[in-house]
Parts: structure tokens; sequence; C-alpha cells
């Protein structure tokens, strides 16, 4: 070879060697962490790698390592390798490593953080054997496209199991695929998943998941869903309807879990689908057409459901729906048309479980098997009778196609909308009961011939014209006024000197009007007093209670009675006039409450509906409930289980106290419902809830935490309430369960005590009376707890107990409060140890309460000298709740609000003498025995009266 023809090869030599050289030098923290793995591994010579190599990058290279340039470890492909051990717990310092493959080894023990690998593009860690997965094991993985840890059933089962931790989302953006079957995952699926924009595969099967699929993942553009298979006993359920928005999924495996409802109509949408599993779980109902239409689908498996109707023609080449309610027998055979009628019907009521189990087949007149509620004459379906079924949706029209229907009756079910005009073709029909449900008009107009009963559809709002409506210029009866009542027509209407015909209609409440909409039960802290009537109610009467009339001189509430003659009355304070008597429509009892009509506070509660659940009270839940008016009420209901002689007892106590007891700070009951195994109570609605949210969940509800100023107002209001039920003159009560849950708050975040089922009579003085134990543990004051004796002194101890829980923020018992001893979990007792120390005071307080402002701090070290007092050992120690008062109301004076949160104190100067704010006290308790109907804010603020020399035992916060 030339020199010419050299030249060019020797500077190509250099580089290739200063190429090798650059890739040679691995960098040092890498191949620490490789010897580290050869460590501890139990077969390190399934590696390849040498014992004591320090340049795994080579040349040659060591066997599964990749390096890049710079020296740098950035893939490790060890898959199906045969390794056992364990991984170092220094691997997250492969920093410039892109890809992992660890799949299919026996690798065991706890994985370790993969905290801070930002370069990490691909992880299969999947079919290994690891036991432990640490919380911050994806924090910082911001390049992750892909991981895989499915099949290490063992991942932290010895804690319960794991989830996917919220850092996945935040760190991990463009991550695509996420496999995590079989890895002992447990709890409710993360909603965060949902939200990842780039997601396209996630599997989750086989591990111990429960619950719906979350709402966030409406929308999502997942490809491939694996949720099949949950292992335990609660799996996942709820109905598919998410499932219908991603639009993108090509890949739906739900089978072997608990879902329930149908299919969404809406899976048409998923036009990529081309395997669906929705095998062996809970579905019912008719197959939606476009599910057999997908145009990629090439397996369906419907199998072992509830499903009902005709099998739908699917021309997947593998389709399976053995284990169903079918009423043909194969895929694209139709049913008998009064069948398909029913199902439609019950898909409109939402497939209740009861029918669903009933209705299978394909003759719903097929002798001993018939349906359920369906009744048949020669083979003809003529009566469909589901009163009282819990009926939830609304009406099919398709009941219309069931020519030979001759009585329908749905009352008293939950049904909405409006009637079908298609019922109105029903030729044979003769009866239609649609009463108490929450059915809208307009009616359609039916035959004179047909009898509809629509009486208790509070919502029901007008009547088409009845092709035999007389001329406008006829008489009418007081029923047919103003164009009759919601479900009067035809012949069914009152027509005058017709008394037969009258009565009949009124049997069948399609007459009764609604004399008004229900515009309020009561205005809050109205007390209506009214005398006893010897005549006992008429149950259908209803009533309505409208509120207080600013304008009205008499400042007092009026009621209308609709009365089973069609009539109303009104009363107004002590007098009534119209066709018919008050006590025609109202029982009274004692002390001025209303029985009130069920169906009234269904109407407001919407049915009792669970999005209007507030809480749960001493016996049963208690409901948000709105009137016509837009006057807000809360319903406490009992529960039919616990109609115990026990909850009873509860039911008649709290009644009974309430109508003795009215104050500003104590919550006012409006009425009651009794009928059959109901037992409601209705009272003023507190907008803010209960104290105990605002104190300890305020974070949760997205709730801003109570300034001082606001605690020590609430403070004043309960010490205030309770003050006022321990000096009632000859009635001294006993709360007996006075805590946060119990105090609820104004949307001004006043505070009223409430729950008074288990209120008792105490003796005169602070004797204590014997009683079974009641109430709440932490609040229960000690003597109470150990002997079952209780006194007034007993509340003060609750409310020094409340006391401590708004200046710490923290709950009356706390199994986490460091401490020696059982007791530190009382907060009484713990607070008690540490109040005297004021490091530990200033340590103690709510955060949110800033400290550091002497000012604050002063006034809460006064708040908590008195919470010390009440909550002494010894009842003798404590003081009343008199007391209490007066050291409170200076504070509220000392942080007067600014202006723009101004409050009027309801009425109250707080700079007048004790003695003479006791003087309007006395004279408003005169104004209440006379029999009128005050409430405590038409006596200009004042609270009912003390027992006679009560004054004299009390001196002002100035001390006059």
């Amino acid at each position: 070879m030339d020199s010419a023809a050299a030249a060019p090869v020797l500077p190509l030599l250099a580089l290739l060697l200063l190429a090798t050289a650059a890739a040679a030098a691995t960098h040092p923290a890498d191949l620490a962490v490789l010897r580290d793995l050869r460590k501890s591994l139990t077969n390190p010579d399934a590696l390849g790698w040498p014992e004591a190599g320090d340049d795994a990058c080579g040349p040659p290279a060591w066997p599964h390592v990749s390096c890049d340039r710079d020296g740098r470890v950035d893939n490790l492909d060890l898959k199906n390798a045969g390794l056992a051990g364990t991984l170092p717990a220094s691997f997250s310092s492969l920093t410039a490593l892109q890809g992992l493959s660890l799949q299919g080894n026996a690798l065991s023990g706890p994985l370790p953080s993969f905290r801070g690998m930002s370069s990490l593009r691909q992880a299969f860690l999947n079919n290994n054997d690891f036991d432990t997965i640490p919380a911050d094991f994806f924090d910082g993985l911001t390049d992750l496209l892909d991981i895989s840890l499915g099949n290490n059933p063992r991942l932290n089962a010895s804690t319960g199991g794991w989830a996917p931790p919220d850092a996945l989302a935040t760190s991990a953006q463009q991550l695509q695929t996420l496999s995590l079957d079989n890895c002992s995952l447990s709890g409710a699926i993360p909603p965060f998943l949902g939200t990842m924009n780039s997601l396209q595969n996630l599997t989750l099967s086989y591990n111990n998941l429960s619950g719906p699929i979350p709402d966030t993942f409406n929308g999502s553009a997942i490809q491939r869903l694996w949720l099949n298979n949950q292992l335990g006993e609660a799996k996942l359920s709820g109905t598919l309807d998410v499932i219908a928005t991603m639009t993108s999924l090509q890949e739906l495996w739900l089978h072997g879990n608990q879902f329930t409802g149908p299919i969404p109509d809406d899976i048409a949408a998923c036009k990529g689908l081309y395997t669906v599993r929705l095998n062996s779980n809970q579905l019912r109902g008719l197959v939606p057409p476009g599910l057999a239409t997908l145009p990629a689908l090439q397996e369906l498996k419907i199998d072992n459901n509830n499903l009902l109707g005709p099998v739908p023609p699917v021309k997947a080449p593998n389709f399976t729906f053995a284990g169903n309610e079918f009423c043909a027998a194969k895929p694209g055979d139709t049913c008998a048309p009064e069948v398909m009628a029913l199902l439609q019907f019950l898909a409109g009521v939402q497939y209740p479980t009861g029918l669903v189990d009933s209705w299978s087949g394909n003759d719903p007149c097929a002798g001993a098997a018939s349906w359920a509620g369906v009744t048949c004459v020669q083979g003809k379906l003529t009566v469909l009778n589901l009163p009282n079924k819990g009926l939830n949706g609304t009406i099919s029209p398709s009941l219309g196609n069931i020519t030979t229907l001759v009585d329908v009756n749905l009352g008293g079910n939950h049904l909405t909308g409006t009637v079908p005009d298609s019922l109105t073709k029903l030729a044979l029909l003769q009866k239609l009961d649609l009463s108490m449900n929450d059915l809208s008009g307009p009616l359609p107009t039916f035959k004179p011939s047909v009898q509809v009963n629509l009486s208790g559809n509070l919502n029901f709002n007008s009547t088409a014209a009845a092709p035999d409506a007389q001329p406008s210029n006829s008489p009418r009866s007081p029923a047919a006024h103003d164009g009759g009542a919601p479900g009067s027509h035809g012949s069914n209407a009152a027509i005058p000197g017709d008394r037969k015909k009258t009565s009949s209609a009124v049997l069948l409440g399609t007459t009764i009007p609604v004399a008004v909409s229900v515009a309020a039960l009561i205005s809050v802290g109205a007390v209506f007093f009214c005398k006893k009537r010897a005549s006992t109610p008429p149950q259908g009467a209803s009533v309505v209670v409208h509120p207080r009339d600013s304008s009205d001189p008499d400042n007092l509430a009026k009621i209308v009675v609709a009365t089973n003659d069609g009539s109303s009355g009104t009363s107004q304070g002590n007098t009534h006039s119209g066709s018919s008597s008050l006590t025609g429509g109202v029982h009274m009892i004692e002390a001025g409450n209303f029985v009130i009509a069920v169906q009234v506070l269904r109407g407001a509660t919407k049915n009792f509906a669970k999005e209007n659940v507030l809480g749960h009270g001493g016996f049963g839940v208690v409901y948000k409930g709105e009137l016509h008016d837009g006057t807000m009420i809360a319903v406490k209901r009992m529960e039919s289980v616990a109609v115990s002689n026990k909850a009873l007892d509860e039911f008649q106590a709290e009644i009974a106290v309430l109508t003795k007891v009215r104050h500003r700070n104590l919550v006012s009951i409006l009425g009651y419902a009794i009928e059959g195994n109901e037992r409601l109570l209705v009272y003023e609605y507190m907008p803010n809830g209960a104290l105990s949210r605002h104190l300890f969940q305020w974070k949760q509800f997205g709730l801003e935490p109570l300034s001082l100023k606001k605690r020590l107002n609430i403070a004043l209001d309960v010490a205030r309430g309770m003050e006022y039920l321990h000096n009632l003159g000859h009635h001294r009560f006993i709360h007996r369960d006075l805590k946060s849950a119990n105090i609820l708050l104004g949307d001004d975040f006043r505070a009223k005590v409430s729950d008074f089922g288990l209120m008792k009579d105490a003796p005169d003085g602070n004797f204590s009376v014997a009683t079974r134990l009641a109430g709440t543990f932490g609040y229960l004051a000690p003597e109470y707890a150990v002997t079952g004796k209780i006194s007034t002194k007993a509340d003060v101890f609750s409310f020094g107990v409340v006391l401590l829980e708004l200046i710490t923020g923290t709950t009356a018992i706390d199994d986490s409060r460091v401490g020696e001893g059982e007791e530190t979990r009382h907060l009484a007792y713990w607070f008690c140890q540490i109040r005297k120390d004021e490091e530990k005071l200033r340590a103690a307080i709510d955060p949110t309460l800033d400290v550091t402002d002497e000012e604050i701090f002063e006034s809460i070290s006064v708040i908590a000298e008195l919470a010390g007092h009440c909550t002494a050992r010894e009842p003798s120690q404590r003081p009343d709740m008199g007391h209490a008062v007066n050291v409170l109301v200076p504070m509220v004076e000392k942080w007067k609000p600014v202006k723009d949160e101004a409050e009027d104190y309801l009425g109250i100067d707080l700079h007048l003498p004790l003695l003479q704010m006791v003087k309007s006290w006395q004279d408003a308790e005169a104004s209440m025995t006379d029999g009128s109907i005050l409430s405590l804010e038409d006596s200009k603020g004042s609270i009912p009266a003390r027992p006679a020399g009560f004054a004299e035992s009390f001196t002002s916060a100035d001390g006059r």
C-alpha cells in the first residue's frame, strides 16, 4: 500500500480507537451499582459478568449491558435470565438508564426506589416475586413511557396491598402503558389514572380492587382497559356508563366482577372495539342494538349475567351469551310483543332486581311461572299491579303496546316525568293508579270511563282539557274551581248535585285539589300554639304552612288546610275562617307542633334521595329538603329497621322536649310525621352543617378554617343554649350528648345545639339522678361514665371538651395522641397535663390560629382556663353554664368584627347591665304564657325567662 492510500486510513483508525476508548470508561457510580447487583443475587453467574471486572462498557461490553458514549449504562436486558435474589438499594443511581428488562426471573425481596431515574423510559419488572414497593418508587420518573409490575402477587400483600401513588400522575406525564396485573393492588381504582392524557394501556386484572370505575375516566383516551377477575370478596362494581364515553377503546375486559345495570346504549360510539368481555358480572336489561353493529368487533362475551330480551345478532366470530334470561334462544330471533313492551317498561324504571329475577322467558302468562305483578285472563295480560315496589325512573310509552291491559297500578313508587300519551290508546283500560309518585303534568286526555288516580304527585301542575268539560259559564264545585285539580277530568270531575260521583272521585283521589303548593312548613323560630280539639283529624287532609309575612300586622304564620270535602280553611293566630275547621286537617300536639303528611316530606326531599343526605342522627338519616317556595328544611328519618323500643322512646322524647324548649341557640322542631313504620322529625335547616366538619374535616370539604372570632361566637352560642336548658323553670334539662357533631351552624356561622333524643329532666339544683348510660365516649363526664348518675355538671364537662376542640382543632378521642398511658387518648385528660406549660400550650393550639399574635394567644389562654375548669374531674369543681356565659361575653365583645363583617348579635345590646337584660327575658316569658305565639325574635332579641331569683345570682361582665 502506498503512502497516499494509507493516509486516510490512519485518521479513521484513530477515530475508532478514540470512540472505543470513550465507551470503555464505565461511569464509577454505574459500575458500583452493577457490582452491588451481582452481590445481591444468589446465582450471580447467571449474569455472565466477570467477578473482578471493572469495565462493564467494554470492549467487550458485559453481557446484557449497553452504555452510551459517556460510559453511562443506558440499558439492562436481563429478561428470562433465571436470576434469583434481590435488587440492591443503590439501583436508583443508574440515572442514565433508559431501558430495564428484568421480567421472567425469580427476583424477590423489596423493590428499591426508582426515585430520580429521570431517563428511564421502559421498565419491565413483571413475573418476579417482589414483596414490597416503596412509597416514593415512582417519584421523578419524568420520561417514563411503559412500566409493568404485573405478576408480583406478594407485593405489599403483608400490609393489605397497595395503590399507585398520586405522584405517578405528576411525574410520569408521558406514561403510555401501566401494567399492574396480579400485584396485590387494593382499594378503589385511583381516580387520577383517568386524567393521564397519554395513557393508552391500563391493565389492573387479578387484584383486590373494588368499587366503581371513577368518573374521571369519562372521555379518557385509553385504548386497552383490563380490569377483569378481581380476587377479593368485594370486586369492582357500579354501572358501565363511563365506558360509553371512552371512544378510543379497542380492548375492554371487565369479566369476573360485580358490575350492575344495563350495558349502556352509547357503547356504539366506541367504534374501535374489537374485543369485549363482560361475562360473569351482574349486568341486567336489554342488550343495546349498537353493540352488535360495532364494525371492528371480533370477540364479545356476555354470558353469565342477568340480561333480558332477544339475543343480539352479533356477527363477531367469537360470541358467547349463555347463562342469561333471554326470551329468544338464538341470535336475531324476536320476542313476543307484550314481552318486549314489559322489558322496555323495565328499562324505564331502571331494572329493579326483584322484577328482573322474575320476568324471564317469552310468555308472561305461562301458568305457575307467570311474572311478578302480572295478572292474565285466558292467556291475555290484563293487569299490571306494581304498587309500593320502590320503582325509580319514568313510565315507558311501551305500555301502550299491551292492548289487553285493563288495570294499571303503579302507585306509591318514585316515578318521575309525565304520563305517556300512549296510555290513552288502550281501548280496554278502566283504571290507572299513579298516586303517590313524583309525576308532573300535563295529563293527557283519557276516555271518560277511565278512572285515573294522581293524588300525592306534588309536582303535578296542570291537566289537559277533558273532552266533555263543562262550559266556562257553568257552575262548578270547589274541586273544579280554577280549572280542576291535577288528575280530575271527564266524568271523574265533581259535578254539583252528583253526590255519588263526587264520593267516588274522592275515593280515587282524582278530585281533591292540592289547595296550595307547599310553600313552607314553618318560618325559622316561629312557634304555634293552638287549643287541642276533641275531634280526630281526617287522615286524608293535606297541610300547607306558609311562612310568616313581615307585612302581617300580627306577624303570625298562616295555615291552609285541604280537607276531605275539597274545601280549605285558614288559621291566623287563634282565629280561623273558611268552610272547614282548622282541626279538620291539622292535628296539634301539646305546645303547638304539627303532624305533617309523610308525602309532603317525600316531595321536599325528593323521596329521601341519597344526594340529599346531610348525615346520620341519633336514630336514622337526616335529609335536606326544599319546599316549593324554596324554604329549606332538615328531615330526620328513623330507619325502618331501627323502629325499636329504644328508638321510639328517643323519637317521642325529642318531640316532648322540643315542644317545651325554644331558644335561638337550640335547633327548632317544625313538625313530625308518623305513618306505618315511618317516624320523621322536621327541623329548621342549618346550611353550614355540623361544627365537627369545620374543625376536623375542613380540608376534605374545601372549607375555610374557622377564625377565632367565629369560634368565640360559637362557644358563646352553645353556652347560652345550654344555660337555657339548665335553668328552664320547672323543666331543667340535661342534654347528655353535647358534642361538636350536635352543634349546627347557620349561614352566618351562629351555632345551635341539636339532637335532643337523649335529653332528660333534671331535678332542681345540681343533685344527680340515676339513668342508663348514654352519650358519646370522649365527651362523657367521669362520674357519669362510672356510676350512671348524672347532673347538669355532666353537660358542663361535655361543653369543656367542645371548647378544647375549638382551640386545638383535634378530636375528643385520638388514638394517635402521643403520651403515657391510655388516658392520653382523651383530649380532656391530655390537655389538662399540658395547659400549664406555655410552650406546650402554644404547640397544642390549632395551627390555623396565629398564636404569634399575643392578643390571640391571650384570648385562647382564657378559653383554655375555662375549659380546664369545665372538665374538672370532680363535678363540684365545675362551674355552671352561667359562669361560662359570663366569661365568654366580654371576649366576644373584645373580638368585635370589622364593619364589613358586622353582626347585630340578633338584636342584643351586650352593653346593657345583665339585670336589665334579665328583666326583658322575664317580660318575654310573661308574654308567652298568655297564649300568644310570639317567637324569640319577636321580643326584640330577648331570651325566655329564668326562674324567679335567678337574676340575683349573676353579675354582669362589667361588674354591675
